[in-house]
């Protein structure tokens, strides 16, 4: 996924854009919208602009690395997955990032963990993040998407930068 490929959001892809041209990504980020609204295209096409080999403002799409975004098989993107159906438990969050954070990116500069359903953490697992976030290694970038941003502790937005999505005009659709 290319941010040339996401149509709409202009304004958030531009800000991204920026961020990852100036070498100024913050080290944790919240995406916010409604169900299916391009969230996680959104989250994936900024992963791969950063573990891109061209270093661009967008990925190539045809490098190593974006073969390997594209396919989910990047060993510096980690996707934190749940097995419960309605909750992102203590020990999802302890397993796949805690005792996974302190090893080093494999491939590239960035370790990246994407985390669908945010809203879905309960408070225990909450706290477990919030240490994580306060003091986080360097090469480490967190993208948390929601569609329920207001169950997202304060503590932990203050620490992200956020991007709320907007509705698409019936326009840009259309083209």
């Amino acid at each position: 996924m290319k941010f040339a490929d996401i149509k709409g959001q202009e304004d958030i892809k531009e800000h991204l854009q920026n961020a990852i041209a100036l070498g100024k990504t913050s080290h944790a980020y919240i995406i916010s919208g409604e169900k299916d609204a391009g969230k996680m295209m959104l989250a994936e096409a900024f992963a791969q602009t950063l573990l891109c080999q061209d270093r661009g403002k967008d990925a190539c799409g045809n490098c190593h690395s974006c073969k390997q975004c594209q396919s989910h098989n990047h060993p510096d993107i980690r996707y934190v997955s749940h097995e419960k159906p309605n909750t992102i438990s203590v020990e999802d969050i302890r397993q796949q990032i805690n005792n996974d954070i302190v090893i080093k990116p494999y491939a590239s500069e960035y370790k990246i963990y994407i985390m669908d359903e945010a809203e879905k953490m309960n408070k225990a697992a909450q706290n477990a993040l919030l240490k994580t976030l306060e003091e986080p290694p360097s090469y480490v970038i967190f993208i948390l998407a929601t569609t329920e941003s207001h169950k997202i502790p304060v503590t932990i937005q203050s620490r992200c930068q956020r991007y709320d999505f907007h509705r698409i005009s019936i326009d840009t659709i259309a083209g």
